[in-house]
């Protein structure tokens, strides 16, 4: 931070405490509701990407009977919707939102479920034979009980304060009050492949142009050759058609690489098929794993 940045940190201050104090408070006084299914929560302390989405994705696959709840932030719609059910894409982009398309394409034997209120999300995997639900991004949801995980990056903030003089959502302390801590490098690492018209490459071309929208785009450039070029757009942004034919006007020469994430909404523009970047997550750490096998066992086993 730029020394305005500092005195800016310190204005703030007070906000911070009194946002900290509430956080503390909801948690104190919440009272967990016990559903009938196991519920993992999957979820970060500090602002922007963390790699929920393809954290869930690689857990999700590990087990059968599976509904990933989430708000579908930026959607176009509103109120609890079933975006798929087992290898049946129910709704479109605009009422899903990116993330949970891009889940229900990733994941076609889950069932996916958007809603603000996760509980209500919860009661309908529960209605429609779901065994295990996955709480994208529940870690704050202190009303319901849950098998909490926490991503930890690479890379944290150095400013330790809470929002918004910081760059964590919740206080760092809150690291000790998850069940299972996922730290990047040490439990898991990020795999970049690419594709081209589906068919996987090795080689990309040396004029490309990265266009994204998602959280801190920046990481995504150590996976890319040392001179690309990126367009970036607020995280869950919507592509138009005009800044589409804005941005090959100007980078004419180039070709275009971006995420799956990104590619379900550019999808249904008029573009050229860009080169993919698919994320995955590999784990390197099976034993700690093996926590959440033993949380759903437990739970079928109280049963």
């Amino acid at each position: 931070p730029n020394p305005f940045q500092r005195l800016i940190r310190l204005i703030l201050l007070p906000l911070t405490l009194i946002y900290m104090l509430i956080i503390l408070l909801k948690r104190l006084l919440a009272r967990p509701k016990i559903f009938n299914i196991a519920i993992i929560s999957i979820g970060n302390l500090i602002i922007g990407g963390s790699g929920k989405t393809p954290i869930v994705i690689a857990l999700a696959r590990r087990y059968d009977n599976v509904a990933i709840v989430l708000r579908g932030y930026k959607r176009q719609s509103k109120g609890m919707l079933v975006i798929s059910n087992k290898n049946q894409i129910l709704q479109d982009i605009e009422k899903s939102g990116d993330e949970a398309m891009l889940l229900a394409q990733s994941l076609p034997h889950a069932t996916i479920i958007v809603s603000e209120k996760r509980e209500e999300g919860i009661q309908k995997a529960i209605e429609l034979g779901c065994k295990i639900v996955f709480l994208d991004d529940g870690f704050s949801k202190y009303h319901i009980a849950k098998f909490d995980i926490l991503i930890r990056p690479k890379n944290e903030p150095t400013n330790v304060l809470c929002l918004p003089s910081g760059g964590y959502r919740e206080p760092k302390m809150m690291y000790s009050m998850a069940q299972l801590i996922l730290n990047e490098e040490h439990d898991f690492k990020r795999k970049v492949s690419f594709t081209y018209h589906e068919q996987t490459i090795d080689t990309l071309p040396k004029k490309l142009l990265l266009l994204t929208a998602i959280s801190k785009p920046q990481r995504l450039l150590e996976f890319l050759p040392q001179n690309t070029k990126m367009v970036a757009f607020e995280d869950h942004h919507h592509f138009t058609q005009k800044e589409m034919d804005d941005i090959k006007k100007q980078y004419k020469d180039y070709a275009m690489i971006t995420t799956q994430k990104d590619w379900v909404k550019l999808s249904c523009l008029k573009l050229e098929t860009p080169y993919l970047m698919d994320l995955n997550i590999e784990f390197l750490n099976d034993k700690k794993l093996e926590q959440i096998d033993n949380f759903i066992a437990k739970f079928k086993k109280s049963k």
